[in-house]
């Protein structure tokens, strides 16, 4: 198979997003003195801040909620899940989250040296991704990755969400990119995965967790290096 355009996705397939937003909730912490508000748990508060924004991208990727009830919410859950209702610490947590999430630089292993290794190859390399378009080009040009993409489309330009077809259309009509020459690159398999079979194009899981999974990709990868043995 001849791929000339590679879309890989952002967070969780380069951009480490939980290691990211464990050094962004630490500082938060430490900053917002909220050990003396009564969480006592860093490491559980940390948990359940993770699975409550899981759950509210689930329900913003559906369309149930908007991205202000996102930001603000995954804050305001986490807090009550150590009895404090704090709606103004909770909005104020959330604007400041995303002020600094975007600056942190924590890359998957080999994720700079795939992306060199890929484009001496002379591939075309994209990013699609569900996230802002402030936020992702922040991330991008903090951590040194921006230099790598030739477009970045987001969902936010886009005006709509992995795993939507719509997305891929609007990447393919951005890049200039035919369907049997694309392939999708990344982490989620209800996502990325499903997304790309959706449009119509190979894929390859980044298996970075092992996961078992029910649906077959093209490709699956346990690290960014095995890419080398498909591209």
């Amino acid at each position: 198979m001849h791929y000339k355009h590679l879309f890989f996705d952002l967070d969780h397939t380069l951009w480490d997003f939980e290691a990211n937003s464990r050094q962004t909730l630490e500082e938060l912490y430490e900053t917002m003195q909220l050990q003396a508000k009564g969480i006592d748990d860093f490491d559980l508060f940390h948990k359940n801040y993770l699975a409550h924004n899981e759950k509210l991208w689930d329900r913003y990727r559906n369309g149930f909620i908007k991205v202000d009830e996102l930001r603000w919410k995954r804050m305001w859950l986490s807090l009550l899940d150590f009895k404090i209702v704090n709606e103004p610490l909770a909005r104020e947590m959330g604007i400041v989250f995303l002020d600094l999430l975007p600056t942190r630089k924590i890359l998957f292993p080999y994720t700079t040296e795939i992306l060199d290794y890929l484009l001496d190859k002379k591939y075309i390399l994209h990013l699609i991704t569900n996230g802002f378009e402030k936020t992702q080009h922040s991330k991008l040009k903090n951590s040194g990755l921006d230099k790598y993409f030739t477009e970045v489309i987001t969902s936010e330009a886009s005006n709509s969400l992995k795993p939507h077809k719509e997305i891929f259309e609007f990447a393919f009509q951005k890049t200039g990119a035919a369907q049997k020459e694309s392939i999708m690159i990344g982490d989620s398999i209800e996502v990325d995965i499903q997304g790309a079979i959706n449009a119509g194009i190979d894929q390859v899981f980044v298996n970075h967790l092992n996961i078992e999974t029910a649906i077959e990709p093209t490709y699956t990868v346990s690290s960014l290096k095995e890419l080398e043995e498909i591209f």
